[in-house]
């Protein structure tokens, strides 16, 4: 069983529209509700893949009950917490003449120490059933900038891969932690390392704890710097489309990659693949299944000098 941790999950709103035009009435051609978070995303790309999941976080109020039964459609299954506040929502709004999306994110509920205990101890009885754990996205209000550091410390303390993606202060505390792997973009490692030379900056995370680090680089694909060595995997073409939820669909890449003990060449191969398929689908969360077999066999892995 793969876990998949979502602090900050979200009922994932997408709007299909034939133009997008500011400070005017936009009609909307199509609306599509999927129950989202990063890594609920991961969970349901998982379970697209053949993999059995959980899924960890919380979730309160309308919103989080609307999430809770589209979850309980799919094959991921829920452990996630219940809380008093109400989770978020986050809107796409897909421009069909551009292919442009504009993102707009709620920032999500207050969670109370109570809550964040009674996470904690579900969170560890998990633990002690997965192969791995993905820690994914922001954090909610009332959860310390270190919460996903003391997350890697159980998985390891449990014997777990855990694999963290996440940004800003929250990444540079975990990281510290030692998480087996860990899955920036570009502007992420950016921050957290001052450089934006992909290969230095992925040594350096290496040498910051992450065990290895798989940066995503937008439509030039994936570098990952790791103990066996560094690859950079690219798609044979770029696509257009909806980008949400394709870095989340690289870490379910990467996962099943790693609980099914591909080498390194294999895990960014499919991740890209995966993440270049998530563009071509409807919302994040899902993949073109088509696009995806006929993606992965072209994928050009390049193994990078260790100079």
């Amino acid at each position: 069983m793969i876990l998949t941790v979502t602090l900050n999950t979200a009922l994932d709103i997408t709007y299909r529209t034939a133009g997008l035009t500011p400070h005017t009435t936009n009609r909307v051609a199509e609306v599509s509700e999927r129950p989202g978070g990063k890594g609920i995303n991961v969970a349901r790309v998982l379970s697209a893949l053949g993999h059995e999941t959980v899924v960890t976080g919380f979730a309160g109020g309308r919103t989080g009950d609307a999430l809770r039964e589209l979850l309980a459609a799919e094959s991921p299954s829920d452990a996630l917490v219940g809380i008093a506040g109400t989770t978020r929502r986050t809107i796409a709004v897909v421009d069909e003449a551009t292919g442009d999306t504009t993102q707009l994110n709620e920032p999500g509920p207050t969670v109370t120490p109570a809550e964040w205990a009674a996470f904690l101890a579900s969170y560890e009885g998990l633990a002690t059933r997965a192969d791995a754990v993905a820690l994914c996205g922001s954090l909610p209000r009332g959860i310390h900038v270190g919460a996903y550091a003391d997350l890697v410390r159980v998985a390891r303390a449990a014997g777990l891969p855990v694999l963290l993606d996440t940004s800003g202060e929250p990444l540079r505390r975990g990281i510290a932690a030692r998480p087996d792997f860990v899955k920036p973009n570009a502007d992420e490692l950016a921050q957290l390392t001052g450089s934006r030379e992909p290969l230095r900056a992925t040594r350096d995370a290496r040498r910051r704890g992450g065990r290895a680090v798989i940066a995503s680089l937008g439509a030039a694909g994936m570098l990952a710097a790791t103990p066996d060595g560094s690859w950079q995997a690219a798609p044979p073409r770029a696509v257009r489309g909806n980008p949400t939820g394709a870095g989340d669909s690289a870490v379910a890449g990467l996962l099943s990659g790693i609980v099914e003990r591909l080498p390194w060449p294999d895990r960014l191969a499919r991740a890209v693949a995966l993440s270049t398929a998530t563009v071509l689908a409807p919302a994040a969360g899902e993949f073109d299944r088509e696009a995806y077999a006929d993606l992965l066999p072209q994928v050009a892995v390049t193994e990078q000098s260790s100079s």
